[in-house]
């Protein structure tokens, strides 16, 4: 039987799994990368396999397409981008785990409400792994422990095919996010893994947050050397 997650939709059933690239890009600074995957979901056809990328970003603060900039507190001398996902502002920095998951959600038979459950569901089961108990919060995508968020999503949807992602908080210097109001909500605790009890080790929690990714959608995962070559159109399976 299938595990349903709390937004009512079960885990990719059994069947033949799809492909997906997994590439860690290592520390990045975050316009390239955010750039790079405009392009890789402009340029991908109905035969692009899907790819997955991992990243650590520079410290930076977006602000999501309906971002408000009251919302920016305090910026410093850490940059502020205007970018094309959803949401409000956020914060991304060293000691982060940033995964921008880039699937064509029509080929895999998921909608975006269903694509946001799953990965919400992905981030809480890879904190279970570490016994710790993560929730939901109604109308403010993420997810939180004791009312305190850990990890937060922005996504964009092009033609069935999604890019942008979600950001996991590890083993951070938090201090950015009292300069904003996080996601839009005054006052708004946020917290890490590290923490809550867990590692503060982004390597011992990739290969789990991955894991659970690729359980959520029926991916077989492939490693890849190197990073993503976007010089040229995605090519197929």
């Amino acid at each position: 039987m299938d595990a349903v997650n709390a937004c009512g939709a079960s885990a990719a059933p059994a069947r033949a799994l799809r492909p997906a690239r997994v590439f860690d890009l290592g520390r990045q600074a975050y316009e390239p990368v955010w750039r790079a995957m405009q392009r890789f979901t402009d340029a991908r056809d109905g035969d692009t396999v899907d790819e997955l990328w991992l990243v650590e970003h520079e410290p930076v603060f977006t602000l999501g397409q309906a971002g408000k900039p009251e919302h920016v507190l305090a910026p410093g001398d850490i940059p502020v981008l205007h970018v094309d996902r959803g949401g409000q502002v956020t914060y991304h920095g060293p000691g982060q785990i940033v995964l921008y998951p880039l699937l064509d959600l029509r080929r895999l038979g998921v909608g975006v409400r269903e694509y946001v459950c799953r990965i919400e569901q992905a981030i809480i089961d890879t904190l279970g792994e570490w016994n710790i108990g993560g929730e939901r919060r109604e109308g403010a995508p993420g997810v939180y422990v004791g009312g305190a968020k850990v990890a937060a999503l922005g996504i964009r949807v092009r033609r069935g095919c999604c890019f942008h992602g979600l950001s996991f908080n590890i083993g951070m210097d938090l201090e950015p996010f009292h300069r904003i109001n996080p996601c839009g909500y005054q006052g708004l605790r946020v917290t890490s893994l590290q923490d809550l009890g867990g590692p503060s080790s982004m390597d011992a929690v990739k290969p789990v947050l991955l894991e659970q990714v690729a359980r959520q959608f029926g991916l077989e995962l492939r490693p890849q050397a190197g990073l993503p070559d976007l010089s040229a159109a995605p090519g197929g399976e």
